[in-house]
């Protein structure tokens, strides 16, 4: 049987400050290939190269990772101002219905960071644009110096909802994870369920409610050593479960995961 084929939502970047690129990170990449046993593809994140109906017959599932760029406050009704930093309008015009299509379908989908936000904006959430500037909240941005390792080192616990759907999967209500987003959720999708947080009560954790297929995001960023985190490896074996299962014309809802 051949692997699913798992599309990575890339991100635009200018090598040498002038060639334009869509690229995607190597940890994500390699955690598709070696946790969900599957295939990984860039897809570029520019609506004038590709199209949604194409991209949901061409792969088994999307992971939409994390990236410097926000999405638009446009997008969620709010103007832009300086803290909602910079913004990526392609990505946002391929993510967001992309992912509207692939719950509707059931084709299983993984948001991390970026993505995680990604998913609430396309269910009619909003998002704060600084987590640190509100009243008792932490600082959850990546430190800025220090080592790959010191960067992606574990920062605070997670919670889950006694009996979810992440405490299932996780086999433990709380974890630990690293911390590397300025932004979060503000007001939940209407149909996206917060199934996680972090000690400041910040949403760490959501998945799509009633939705036909996998469809999880977290605000952390699993990929760092996926292959050997005990939160990040089942969290992606999942997934590649549920890729596997549509490539084989199967369906599984993201409240029986675990």
């Amino acid at each position: 049987m051949s692997r699913p084929v798992i599309g990575i939502i890339g991100n635009s970047h200018l090598i040498n400050d002038s060639y334009l690129v869509q690229a995607a990170g190597d940890m994500n990449m390699q955690a598709v290939k070696d946790v969900c046993d599957a295939i990984p593809v860039i897809i570029p994140a520019d609506p004038a190269v590709v199209d949604v109906d194409d991209l949901l017959c061409a792969c088994d599932g999307f992971v939409f990772p994390g990236g410097r760029p926000n999405v638009h406050p446009e997008e969620y009704g709010e103007a832009a101002t300086e803290a909602h930093g910079a913004f990526d309008r392609n990505r946002d015009s391929v993510a967001l219905p992309l992912i509207r299509a692939c719950v509707a379908a059931g084709l299983p989908i993984l948001g991390i960071c970026r993505g995680f936000q990604e998913m609430n904006v396309a269910f009619g959430g909003s998002l704060y644009p600084e987590i640190r500037d509100l009243p008792g909240r932490d600082n959850h941005r990546m430190p800025p110096d220090g080592t790959i390792e010191e960067k992606f080192a574990m920062r605070h616990r997670i919670t889950f909802t006694e009996g979810g759907v992440f405490h299932r999967l996780m086999g433990s209500r709380e974890v630990m994870t690293n911390s590397l987003h300025g932004q979060g959720i503000k007001v939940a999708g209407e149909r996206i369920v917060i199934d996680g947080t972090a000690p400041d009560s910040t949403p760490e954790a959501i998945y799509v409610k009633d939705a036909p297929g996998f469809a999880l995001g977290v605000q952390w960023h699993p990929e760092y050593k996926a292959g050997m985190d005990k939160v990040s490896r089942p969290l992606f074996a999942a997934f590649g479960r549920a890729a596997a299962d549509w490539a084989q014309g199967k369906r599984t809802p993201a409240r029986k995961i675990a």
